[in-house]
């Protein structure tokens, strides 16, 4: 049984690279970790008010396309 996955995995694997893509692995912060809400709430309260951070948040307003979303 075993056998059978890896080799389906392997095909699956083949068929996304035949279609021009690779495989990559990316590492980001583990968001069930205890702490992890209240240090976005720290880092995001070191930046209210912050004229370039308004100006960033206005130019994302601006340039993002929404539609279709809900």
């Amino acid at each position: 049984m075993s056998a059978q996955i890896s080799k389906r995995v392997q095909m699956h694997r083949e068929r996304l690279r035949g279609a021009g893509l690779r495989p990559v692995q990316i590492w980001v912060p583990d968001t069930r970790k205890e702490g992890f809400a209240e240090e976005c709430r720290r880092q995001s309260c070191l930046v209210t008010d912050d004229p370039q951070e308004v100006e960033i948040l206005e130019w994302i307003e601006k340039v993002s396309d929404t539609r279709g979303w809900e």
